[in-house]
């Protein structure tokens, strides 16, 4: 029997695949998928295991874990550089590493969890920015012919916490990232109002990047976001759903008075969804009755295992979650993280 995927992803639930191949090196991520798919055997990608609910019987056939590293500079000199870095680097590592390389850019995204090879998947963002604005280019394996190919970023579909990755969760397997990066000890200009307020400058300002990388890490911990074992509000996935985008000119719900509202450059209007979650009934330490999974106590949209929670009481608590909220404001909630059904794949 393999090692329970509960020890590989940070919500902690999750029963064991069939085998996992720990993939150390491009090339053996390559042969890796490649021989599982010539077989027809199922595959599950497994980058830093942030973003994963695991079925609490397990998965069919083979698990590739992705844990190859590099990072090649290829400096432009006083203008920038671009970064092409391995699927399996740690991202807050490489944020950590561009500040001390003098690049900016990527401060704002500190302390998210995971691989390298994720944050294009959903196009991760925080604090008003996004990880698509400093891609320039993925490299993947195409499972439909088994060819690598090179795609430049406007061909990658990003949109808000979406990519053409999401759409096909099957077909593409991320080798590396490519970055355009500027060069500078000062951040870009901060888009997000509680961040600009800590630091003391007004929004669309830039401060040091060091200091701003700093103070995200401080925010995301007063929030549960840092991954720290001891403390079971950070046994998550991070934000469980996404901020709902409504569009106000077709027949949609309506977002309620009182919510935060954020226009968008396609007038299409942006509300919370952790303001919906708890106005719907569900503060924060929400538990239904006699579960180990719950409501965190510092972020109501992140759902966590308070100690020996399984699969099905994430799930049984997200689905609470999102019956409450349509019912209650009949928005309907998407969640962030990808759901592996027991014994089969994705949801």
């Amino acid at each position: 029997m393999t090692t329970p995927l509960s020890d590989w992803t940070t919500l902690r639930v999750g029963g064991a695949p069939d085998r996992v191949v720990v993939a150390q090196s491009r090339q053996e991520i390559i042969e890796a998928v490649r021989a599982a798919d010539a077989t027809g055997e199922p595959l599950l990608i497994l980058g830093g295991g942030s973003n994963l609910v695991v079925a609490d019987e397990g998965v069919t056939g083979t698990v590739v874990a992705i844990r190859s590293r590099g990072i090649t500079l290829d400096d432009e000199g006083c203008g920038g550089g671009w970064i092409e870095v391995e699927a399996g680097e740690d991202w807050d590592g490489l944020v950590s590493w561009s500040i001390e390389k003098n690049l900016r850019g990527m401060e704002a995204l500190a302390g998210i969890p995971g691989s390298v090879g994720a944050t294009p998947m959903q196009n991760v963002g925080a604090y008003g920015r996004e990880v698509a604005s400093l891609i320039a280019r993925v490299t993947v394996l195409d499972r439909h012919d088994g060819q690598v190919r090179i795609l430049p970023a406007p061909d990658c579909g990003f949109g808000y916490r979406w990519s053409m990755f999401k759409s096909q969760p099957n077909r593409w397997v991320i080798l590396s990232v490519t970055f355009q990066m500027r060069r500078g000890d000062m951040s870009e200009p901060v888009a997000y109002a509680e961040l600009a307020e800590r630091l003391g400058i007004a929004v669309g300002e830039c401060a040091p990047s060091a200091q701003v990388r700093q103070v995200v890490l401080d925010l995301r911990r007063a929030k549960g976001m840092v991954l720290d074992p001891d403390d079971h509000d950070t046994w998550s996935v991070g934000s469980f759903f996404v901020n709902p985008v409504i569009d106000p000119s077709a027949d949609h719900p309506t977002i309620p008075d009182g919510a935060p509202r954020w226009v968008q450059p396609d007038g299409r209007v942006k509300t919370s969804a952790a303001w919906l979650v708890e106005h719907a009934g569900f503060p924060r330490g929400f538990r239904l009755p006699g579960s180990n999974a719950g409501v965190s106590t510092k972020h109501s949209l992140a759902l966590t295992n308070r100690g020996g929670a399984t699969a099905a009481e994430v799930v049984q608590l997200a689905h609470a979650i999102s019956s409450g909220v349509r019912s209650t404001f009949g928005i309907d909630l998407v969640i962030e993280p990808t759901v592996i059904h027991p014994r089969t794949g994705h949801v």
